[in-house]
């Protein structure tokens, strides 16, 4: 027998994937669906924290429950153009350069990468926005000795990580995710709340165990997410779907 949180759990989720209920529809208030359901304030709360840990509502204090905005999807294993990405998706891709300055490698910053003090880099922070919406902040530093061309670059209207895919060849990478809460800096730019919990990718690619680029990409956690598709191969190992790999 289903319990009747789980059945309300189950009426709203029905409404929402069936496109009755679109982004942005107010869902009823928990004292209204007590009525509806003939059950406990407690009942409710449990099937709409449920439905908010699952991403399909948002919930807002002294305003109430809300259809959560459309995710795009990211693969954990695979990562592509975030402009390519979005236009694959359906979604309005537009770009801002935000900071364009060419320096050296402080040692700090050399130590982490494994590269030498001094290096000529190109430090780059653009804005992605997706369907009017700021959906990245994207931090990189491009090694000039690795990609030289990048020096006389504008990056005005091209992003980056796009121009770096359709120009220079890399042999490695390598990428972490990490929860992080947005500073004063980065809630500004991303049109969030400062402390609100964001998704960050941090990748790093080589050309024979020299860095080409590290970027550091940060996401509102409320608009993003990370997933991946994988497939049985006939050796039982999981594998993913081939994809299209991108700085």
């Amino acid at each position: 027998m289903v319990s009747i949180h789980q059945r309300i759990f189950e009426d709203i989720e029905t409404r929402i994937m069936a496109g009755v209920w679109q982004p942005g529809h107010r869902i009823p208030f928990e004292h209204e669906l007590v009525q509806e359901y003939q059950c406990s304030r407690m009942t409710v709360n449990k099937a709409l924290s449920a439905l908010a840990e699952r991403g399909m509502i948002t919930r807002r204090r002294k305003v109430g429950s809300f259809v959560a905005s459309r995710q795009i999807d990211r693969t954990v294993m695979d990562i592509q153009d975030i402009s390519t990405e979005a236009e694959l998706a359906g979604h309005d891709h537009s770009y801002r350069l935000l900071r364009r300055k060419i320096e050296t490698l402080d040692g700090a910053t050399a130590a982490q990468l494994g590269e030498t003090t001094g290096a000529d880099i190109l430090r780059l922070h653009c804005l992605h926005t997706v369907d009017g919406k700021p959906n990245a902040l994207e931090r990189r530093i491009i090694m000039l000795s690795m990609v030289p061309s990048a020096r006389t670059e504008s990056f005005a209207s091209v992003p980056p990580g796009k121009w770096l895919l359709d120009m220079v060849p890399w042999s490695k990478a390598r990428h972490v995710i990490r929860a992080v809460s947005a500073d004063a800096a980065t809630a500004r730019l991303l049109e969030t709340e400062r402390g609100k919990a964001c998704l960050t990718l941090v990748r790093q690619t080589w050309q024979n165990s020299r860095t080409v680029t590290h970027v550091e990409i940060i996401h509102p956690g409320d608009r993003f997410q990370f997933a991946g598709d994988f497939h049985s191969t006939e050796r039982g190992i999981p594998d993913q779907a081939p994809r299209r790999s991108s700085y």
